[in-house]
């Protein structure tokens, strides 16, 4: 999934967040397979000792700690953790060094016994800093809601894209990344080019916005030149009309704005039906922040400019819509998701979300799928909020080693509490027994 959430509220916490926070669920749990495969224990790997350091790069460290340094670490639902894990083993099962505990999983029973122990003999914590320090920030993101249809109504009339037909994806090399010349590119798929000696279009390099972590270009052909893709504005004023697939229609501009942002979302029938839409691919702009724009105009404050705050001065400032949206160039294009309705949001790992028990990381520095223990406060009650979750998501706006996104769940009443979200925290990364922390450049 990918997601650039804007964030609001300033809240903070101390080094220790010893009481626990408990948390109502969202909404329904993902459906979980409740088999346990039987077997006997898979080999349980040699933890690094506590007080182990890793400093592999990035300006990021690792410390080994014991299983207790975590606050609150006894008072867990080590069962919604393990079924959140469960979730991930789908994909992490065939990597290396995840078999025996993804296999170790699939045999373990869901009791608050057997997934602590779980998760005490087979993890070692490593609590992360970067830049030297532990503490980081941790923001939330949700699934929104939408309503609208299927077809293009009086009330349901802002579309819902997928992939343009025109839309080419062509990828970059880290050299290539560094250089504003001009290259050729040749197309070898409908959405897909490559730079090539034999290409059959210019590309000035310079025009397109590449920064230091860009993996490819995004763009069309136009006579015999590759150009930059639409931006928002353009894409708002009818850039793709007959051009892209329509997968719904929203009745609500700015709520189809914030699902781009969230990079996800369900689109709600006036049958009560519900369509899941997922990432499917985005124009490489850098996302930008509306509410900062706003508060640089004197449309809100800084302090007004959350989620909420947004949507309500947009309801009654409707002449400024395309003003204001079309500040941020970014754009999403989504693609239909199938399951039922009552699975999350699939996430960069290419599996499901759990609510509350899954969130967004820098894979820089976090390896995706891994447990992660994150010691924050919950945004509205500022109490300690202190969770085993997995790092199954990534995001273009979550940088750093010590940077987490929360994810809150699906619906009205998990984006009120992710849009408040900007807290203080500190982040304890779980890797299997013998597994060293990792910086990927």
């Amino acid at each position: 999934m990918k997601k650039t959430l804007f964030r609001a509220a300033l809240l903070g916490i101390s080094a220790a967040l010893l009481a626990a926070c408990p948390s109502k669920s969202v909404k329904k749990l993902p459906t979980i397979d409740q088999t346990v495969i039987s077997g006997p224990d898979r080999p349980t790997g040699t933890p690094h000792p506590a007080g182990t350091t890793f400093t592999p790069g990035g300006n990021a460290s690792y410390l080994a700690v014991p299983h207790s340094a975590m606050p609150q670490w006894n008072g867990q639902d080590f069962v919604k953790s393990l079924q959140s894990f469960k979730l991930g083993c789908d994909k992490l099962k065939n990597r290396q060094g995840w078999q025996d505990v993804c296999a170790q999983a699939a045999q373990t029973r869901l009791n608050q016994a057997a997934a602590k122990s779980f998760f005490e003999r087979y993890f070692t914590p490593w609590q992360v800093s970067g830049n030297g320090s532990q503490a980081g920030t941790v923001t939330g993101y949700y699934e929104p809601v939408l309503h609208g249809d299927t077809v293009q109504t009086n009330k349901a009339r802002f579309p819902i894209y997928g992939i343009p037909y025109d839309f080419v994806s062509v990828p970059l090399s880290s050299a290539q990344r560094n250089s504003k010349g001009i290259v050729r590119v040749r197309q070898t798929g409908q959405n897909s080019g490559v730079i090539a000696a034999d290409g059959t279009h210019t590309a000035n390099l310079s025009q397109f916005p590449i920064t230091a972590r860009s993996t490819s270009i995004k763009g069309r052909f136009v006579g015999n030149q590759f150009i930059p893709y639409h931006t928002r504005a353009q894409i708002n004023a009818g850039a793709l009309n007959g051009k892209a697939p329509i997968l719904g229609y929203a009745d609500d501009p700015v709520e189809l704005f914030f699902m781009h942002i969230q990079g996800s979302g369900r689109l709600k029938t006036p049958k009560g039906e519900y369509v899941r839409l997922g990432f499917a691919d985005k124009n490489e702009y850098s996302y930008v922040s509306i509410g900062r724009y706003m508060a640089d105009r004197g449309y809100l404050t800084l302090g007004q400019t959350t989620m909420q705050g947004i949507k309500t001065y947009m309801q009654q400032n409707t002449h400024r819509l395309a003003e204001v949206l079309g500040q941020n160039p970014s754009y999403i294009f989504f693609r239909k998701l199938e399951g039922s309705s009552d699975q999350g949001p699939v996430g960069a790992l290419g599996t499901p979300l759990m609510g509350e028990y899954a969130g967004a990381i820098d894979r820089h520095y976090i390896t995706l799928g891994a447990p992660l223990f994150v010691a924050t406060a919950h945004p509205i009650t500022n109490k300690a909020l202190n969770r085993l979750i997995m790092a199954q998501d990534t995001g273009s706006a979550i940088k750093g080693a010590v940077r987490v996104d929360y994810f809150w769940g699906y619906g009205d009443e998990a984006g009120n509490i992710a849009g408040k979200q900007k807290t203080n925290g500190y982040v304890w990364l779980l890797l299997p027994n013998g597994m060293a922390p990792e910086y990927r450049p």
